[in-house]
């Protein structure tokens, strides 16, 4: 039976539909878009699907009167499948300035589609849904990185041994597939690929070779924590570069992939300039590459790939829940210094993060975060911790921590993962 789990976006959309016209849930296929909104339906909020045919062709057809609603919310599921209703749902915010009338789904970014031609700016709030992160999972708050900005540690938490952490990262986040195991959930995800292939891309592209797109899918699992060359990664394919990238663009639109900018907020000349591509689901990465833990387990750099996107997925989804108090980024510059996120926050202080899978840290694992606090971050205020597989924290000089994986989900007392002899 499936889990009905408790999304960390689920205030966030009750408290925006006091405030704001037109909500967009946006995010991936099988995320859990229409299970979150189901939840929101009430006697006062009616419910409409567009993967529904009639209901499509209806909206098509006449999309004044299909945004008509006598309730208070009229819950739109799939509306990429007709940007046309857009400028219908603008004329009505227009005319009728209520909080709370529309609430949108979307499995595609629509501001991103090329048939999209109302953005219905300053009406809207966007608040973006990704598969689950453990933090839900375990009923875990999104919190981790309040903790870390403050350097308190002395909360309550359970220890993960890197095999458990390597077994999270290989389920993903996708709840359908949380509820298979081994190969039925490699083909799980597999087929969730094809479905994408056969339906929702022809909404977001034009597609001329689904072969090459196919191939392309699993070059980029190949490339996630890696940084973005567009013509490194059309070199293996018979496709044209510019093709490459606007299929990445399509993928990036229906959040299989994501990118994750550079931070260049100095004037260091030297600092890097590309973006890192990321697959937006760990499980979906390992799944692509036929990857099993024995192969993972004994070869470093699958090891690190798999966990670097898993850690990726998790803090992406804190930043999300965090309502636009943080900003995530990477560093690189051409004396080849790397750190893999750094996350700014609203005043400016900065994090950075280092992802390790082993258990025992190194002094020389913290020279790229002392070297960005000392010589960029002067007058800043700057924290950098490497994430281990450890089982305790571990203070490594001013301001920089070795903080176990373990602890980005932080045990809720008022959930049934709380243990209060758990680790601290």
């Amino acid at each position: 039976m499936k889990k009905l789990y408790v999304r960390w976006q689920k205030r966030i959309i009750e408290q925006a539909l006091k405030t704001r016209r037109v909500i967009l849930l946006a995010g991936a296929r099988q995320c859990g878009k229409t299970t979150l909104a189901k939840q929101l339906i009430s006697e006062k909020r009616a419910y409409l699907t567009l993967d529904d045919a009639t209901l499509k062709e209806a909206a098509e057809s006449d999309p004044q009167n299909f945004v008509k609603h006598i309730g208070n919310t009229l819950i739109i599921d799939e509306i990429q499948r007709v940007p046309s209703l857009l400028p219908a749902i603008k004329k009505v915010v227009d005319e009728d300035t209520r909080s709370g009338q529309y609430l949108l789904t979307g499995s595609a970014n629509i501001q991103a589609l090329p048939s999209t031609q109302e953005s219905l700016a300053g009406r809207i709030t966007k608040v973006r849904l990704r598969p689950l992160s453990q933090g839900e999972i375990r009923e875990s708050e999104p919190n981790f990185l309040t903790h870390v900005f403050n350097q308190s540690f002395d909360f309550k938490w359970n220890f993960y041994e890197r095999d458990a952490i390597l077994d999270m990262a290989f389920q993903g986040g996708f709840p359908e597939a949380l509820m298979l195991e081994g190969r039925n959930q490699k083909k799980w995800h597999k087929d969730y690929i094809e479905a994408l292939l056969e339906r929702d891309l022809k909404d977001v592209a034009r597609i001329h070779s689904y072969d090459s797109m196919r191939s392309l899918i699993k070059i980029l699992a190949v490339w996630s924590s890696k940084f973005m060359d567009v013509s490194s990664i059309s070199s293996g394919l018979s496709i044209h570069r510019p093709t490459v990238a606007a299929y990445i663009n399509a993928l990036e639109t229906l959040y299989i992939v994501e990118r994750v900018p550079p931070w260049t907020k100095t004037d260091y000349d030297r600092v890097g300039k590309q973006s890192k591509i990321f697959m937006a689901d760990s499980g979906l990465m390992s799944s692509l590459l036929s990857w099993n833990m024995d192969q993972v387990r004994f070869d470093p750099d699958r090891m690190g790939k798999l966990v670097e996107t898993f850690i990726f997925n998790e803090l992406a989804a804190q930043i999300d829940a965090s309502e636009g108090e943080y900003e995530l980024y990477h560093y690189r510059d051409r004396e080849k210094r790397e750190i893999d996120f750094l996350i700014e926050r609203e005043d400016q202080m900065t994090l950075g993060i280092e992802v390790k899978a082993s258990s025992t840290i190194y002094k020389k694992n913290f020279k790229h975060l002392q070297w960005f606090q000392e010589h960029l971050m002067k007058d800043r205020l700057f924290i950098g911790i490497v994430l281990y597989s450890g089982n305790v924290p571990l203070s490594f000089g001013q301001n920089l921590w070795a903080i176990p994986i373990s602890m980005l989900w932080p045990l809720n007392p008022h959930h049934s993962n709380f243990n209060p002899a758990a680790s601290e």
